[in-house]
């Protein structure tokens, strides 16, 4: 038995924010581990892009000295993944383009690239964790918010430990997705949001669950407490399609590397851990009683600073910068949906995008009025884009796995 554990956390990103959560917790991950009954060595691993929001370099790098004398941090730049390919290529005879459906910036083969240098540099267990999350919960007690702080490294360790299982996952609470609020008129009503989430909707994304936080929390979702206190843990079944999961708060046992697929999307998409869902149908994958708080809009910084405010309000459509991310978010979710479509059901699937494309149709019209935007009619473009992509998209999203087997043997 291993007298050590090597944990690895892994940070995609593209906003320096990133810096913030690490600097602002750096001190509770290693309390967190402290008494462990056996020695934990974490590393975290930050690969970024500074192409995403044209930050900087400079800024990925703004970590206190405390944190780089006391945790191994390891940067993942654009040239480390360039030559990573080409020693891959040269070494092991394997194509350059193959390499590349793997590695890289994005949602997925971020993830990828994090994983494959996680198992590389010998790490056991690899937590994803991402940058506008932080490791408190909240909740609604009596009509007034309640913090709790949560030991979101040491709960994977120690379920992952104890069950030998290969994927964990946690809770969200706060505002989990990226959908402002919106008051219902003759112009856009109810039933057109509910069109609109079909439309966009995935397994973990749901009408329903958002039409209740919209009519009773201001848009947000609060903790319970038996999870909040780690009360509580329950294995993800298929339902013959995915285990499905969420992409952070998402710890992987490297361990059992067989049992871990590769993150894939679309180009551009969003949806990597969705395609990740539909690979674990034989792994075992537990959700755990553990938060994370999204800050979806990055308005509760404040937080990181042990402020915990007193309500959450809502987020409206008119405020400065909701538009752009409800629209990016629109546009990432639109990319990957034919390819979900199209996994789930192939003898199906040009019936459904047909659907798909009609309620669109209708809806967007009203999305640009509220929005005082045509950007919204992209969404159509694209759905057709990639709809017409779908098979390629599908070969693209084995391959990916077949890359990441191959990778899996050489390590």
């Amino acid at each position: 038995m291993k007298k050590q554990i090597n944990m690895g956390l892994g940070f995609v990103t593209g906003r320096s924010n990133v810096c913030n959560i690490i600097n602002s917790y750096y001190k509770d991950m290693l309390s967190q581990i402290e008494n462990y009954d056996k020695k934990i060595n974490l590393t975290i691993f930050i690969l970024y892009d500074s192409n995403y929001q044209h930050t900087p370099k400079e800024e990925f790098y703004k970590l206190d000295p405390d944190v780089l004398e006391k945790i191994n941090v390891k940067y993942i730049t654009p040239e480390c993944i360039k030559r990573q390919i080409k020693n891959l290529a040269e070494k092991h005879n394997i194509d350059s383009k193959q390499l590349e459906l793997f590695f890289g910036h994005g949602h997925a083969k971020g993830r990828n690239t994090i994983m494959y240098y996680a198992l590389k540099y010998k790490m056991d267990y690899l937590l994803f964790w991402d940058d506008d999350e932080y490791p408190v919960a909240v909740l609604k007690d009596h009509g007034k918010n309640t913090w709790i702080k949560q030991d979101n490294i040491l709960e994977h360790i120690k379920f992952i430990e104890q069950n030998n299982c290969d994927v964990t996952v946690g809770y969200h609470c706060g505002y989990i997705s990226p959908i402002p609020y919106i008051n219902f008129d003759e112009n856009f009503t109810e039933n057109d949001l509910k069109q609109f989430i079909e439309v966009i909707s995935n397994d973990i994304i749901s009408w329903e669950s958002i039409k209740e936080k919209m009519k009773n929390t201001n848009g947000v979702t609060y903790a319970h407490m038996r999870e909040a206190k780690g009360i509580g843990a329950t294995e993800i079944q298929s339902d013959g399609i995915g285990k499905w999961i969420a992409g952070s708060t998402l710890c992987l046992n490297l361990n059992n590397i067989d049992k871990i697929p590769a993150f894939y999307n679309p180009p551009s998409a969003r949806g990597e851990d969705t395609f990740f869902s539909t690979a674990l149908n034989n792994s075992s994958v537990f959700k755990i009683p553990v938060y994370h708080f999204h800050d979806g809009f990055l308005k509760y910084t404040c937080i990181m600073d042990g402020t915990y405010p007193k309500s959450l309000r809502q987020i409206n459509v008119n405020e400065s910068s909701i538009k752009e991310r409800f629209f990016k978010a629109s546009l990432g979710w639109i990319k990957y949906k034919p390819l979900l479509l199209y996994i789930k059901n192939k003898e199906n699937y040009k019936k459904e995008i047909k659907e798909m494309k009609s309620k669109l149709k209708l809806i967007i019209p009203k999305l640009n009025k509220i929005f005082d935007d045509d950007c919204f009619s992209l969404l159509l473009v694209e759905l057709e884009k990639y709809d017409k992509d779908v098979t390629k998209s599908y070969e693209d999203y084995e391959k990916t796995n077949e890359i990441w087997n191959l990778l899996k043997k050489l390590n």
